[in-house]
């Protein structure tokens, strides 16, 4: 879809990143008014204004750009799925993970850059019981661990996970999930069941580092009982992606399956709380058309 004439909505969530998006807002509006880019700019009331409001802009023919953090931006990217208007992304939250691996540059100049340059690249979307992602369902320890980070206000950036996945350790014990692909079912005890569409979550962990957003395929990542010490010594290596050659870690690929676990955990994707258990996950094969650096 050729967008070059077409004006930007810049939907912005003031409370993402603790306010810090907001005060950037001014260099975001400055680059693109240096660039000459028409854009209007409009604040977000939540995950579902932020999606009406993104849906609007595409019936005016306009590109909706999100700025704020992957929560919106996952909202946003399922709701468009399916339409040929591209998302436009200025990384604006605490973790950044779909523009991390899009290669969209955190520095909303560099970004804006990305916005001028109208390079389309098309991507896989994620569905789950019905409601849509755009990076990585985790269940399990991960979900448990993301949904203690949302509730933590005092600390900012990366450090967020870093103390939610510690405090989840205390009191964590192993649950038993069970991974069912068509006739096959593969059942484990354990930590978590990520389910892949990009590789990175939890602000840099490459949980599914070989995880790929236009394959038609997802990542599953199931890691199994192991010992607290060794887990949690283990965690640094997530953020290269090294963990995937621990014992207690398996890797493979499907597009749909069907995920239960011996208790009620929460479904968590985009850093948000999705769906519940038991899950179907399904992929929609290059559904999304999204603003971003060639791969």
């Amino acid at each position: 879809m050729a967008t070059d004439g077409m004006p930007l909505t810049v939907l912005v969530n003031p409370h993402s990143a603790g306010g810090k998006t907001l005060k950037l807002l001014p260099r975001v509006e400055h680059e693109l008014d240096a660039l000459r880019i028409p854009f209007r700019v409009e604040r977000t009331r939540g995950l579902e204004d932020g999606v009406a409001r993104a849906l609007r802009a595409v019936e005016a023919d306009e590109v909706p750009v999100v700025f704020s953090g992957d929560g919106l931006i996952g909202a946003v990217g399922g709701a468009m799925a399916g339409t040929e208007t591209p998302l436009g992304i200025v990384p604006g939250g605490r973790g950044n993970d779909l523009a991390r691996v899009l290669g969209i540059p955190e520095d909303p100049v560099a970004a804006v850059a990305v916005l001028a340059a109208r390079v389309e690249r098309r991507i896989d979307v994620g569905e789950a019981n019905g409601k849509r992602f755009l990076g990585i369902v985790s269940v399990g320890f991960d979900s448990e661990a993301n949904r203690l980070a949302n509730e933590t206000s005092f600390l900012r950036g990366n450090l967020v996970y870093a103390y939610a996945a510690l405090r989840t350790l205390v009191t964590w014990k192993p649950g038993r999930f069970t991974v069912r692909v068509d006739e096959e079912r593969y059942r484990f005890s354990g930590y978590s069941v990520s389910v892949a569409n990009s590789r990175a979550f939890g602000g840099g962990m490459f949980i599914a580092p070989d995880a790929e957003l236009d394959d038609g395929e997802f990542d599953i990542v199931t890691v199994g009982e192991v010992g607290k010490l060794r887990f949690v010594s283990n965690l640094p290596r997530v953020f290269k992606g090294a963990h995937v050659d621990e014992d207690e870690v398996q890797v493979f690929r499907a597009p749909h399956l069907e995920l239960t676990a011996s208790r009620p955990f929460p479904v968590y994707a985009d850093g948000e709380h999705l769906t519940e258990l038991p899950a179907r996950i399904r992929i929609l094969p290059r559904a999304l058309s999204v603003l971003a650096p060639a791969p």
